[in-house]
């Protein structure tokens, strides 16, 4: 917390703020919204792919083992298109996660001009971070990844690659919740497909020979009890950050409250925008391909971080 005259000493003897640089903040935010989100980090990106392979992999052994094979036409058909549709809105939520702008602070917005531009009164408080040179709005919170002072930031998920933040934390919500729920239908399908094949002591059971019908749905199992406990507890813990319109960081630092807080609905609403309907579990919504082909033909390989 600096006051406006310390403020302006720091911008004055700044070398990424002096006065030839010609900052200009609207520029830099439209810059920003012209292209696509992407944090090149080598874990983040790791962990990325192993959501998707490790989503592959259930689907492939709910499929092709246990579904496919079975005598009941209408039991696979159902179960087979209420998973599959499952796990493309789980994969389409972590997309948009990953590829949405949480919410960031365009850098070095710390000069002389854009602090003329804010009108400021004397003796006003404001912040700056000193390491992304930054103006910092109320409630946003530094990434060390993400290199950048991310508004509303509540923690950076790595199995996302991103911050999770003001703009981006509805995806997330609905990431952890497909996940959940597709992690508990194939944990009931694996008991239905034990029972099955227990019962019909393994014979044409599945497609593929005994053991390693087994070791799939076992590895599958495991894999579904892991996300499920970890996804819910994150879906419960986000309903009651946005519910109590309190971030992770600060719940754990014990900020007090130097905002108005949006309780229960009205939280809720401001995430997932407007009144309840179904478009607050569509991941989809808002998103427009010809935006993002023309974002991708301006920004080219750049990225925003």
């Amino acid at each position: 917390m600096v006051y406006l005259w310390h403020r302006f000493r720091d911008v004055e003897h700044h070398p990424l703020l002096a006065e030839n640089d010609n900052y200009d903040s609207s520029s830099s935010e439209a810059d920003m919204a012209e292209r696509v989100w992407f944090i090149r980090d080598g874990c983040g990106m790791v962990c990325a792919i192993m959501t998707w392979l490790l989503v592959v992999y259930a689907d492939f052994v709910v499929t092709f083992v246990m579904l496919l094979p079975s005598k009941d036409f209408w039991y696979s058909v159902i179960n087979g298109v209420l998973f599959n549709c499952l796990a493309v809105l789980a994969l389409s939520s972590h997309l948009r996660t990953m590829l949405t702008d949480p919410g960031a602070v365009p850098k070095g917005n710390a000069t002389k001009e854009y602090m003329d531009n804010l009108q400021l009164k004397p003796g006003e408080v404001i912040y700056k971070c000193p390491k992304c040179c930054s103006i910092k709005p109320e409630r946003a919170h530094h990434c060390s990844i993400c290199k950048r002072c991310i508004r509303k930031m509540d923690h950076h998920c790595p199995w996302v690659n991103n911050c999770v933040g003001e703009k981006n934390q509805r995806f997330f919500v609905l990431f952890t919740m497909y996940i959940a729920l597709i992690s508990a239908h194939a944990l009931i399908l694996c008991g239905f497909q034990f029972f099955s094949c227990v019962r019909g002591q393994w014979t044409e059971c599945s497609d593929f020979s005994p053991p390693v019908t087994v070791i799939l749905m076992i590895f599958l199992c495991l894999e579904g009890f892991l996300f499920l406990t970890f996804t819910a507890v994150m879906f419960g813990t986000q309903i009651h950050s946005i519910c109590n319109d309190e971030t992770e960081i600060e719940r754990l630092k014990s900020e007090k409250p130097t905002w108005e807080r949006r309780l229960r609905w009205e939280g809720m609403k401001s995430v997932f925008g407007g009144q309840p309907s179904l478009l607050w579990i569509n991941p989809f919504a808002g998103f427009r391909i010809r935006r993002l082909l023309l974002r991708a033909k301006k920004g080219g390989p750049e990225f925003s971080v």
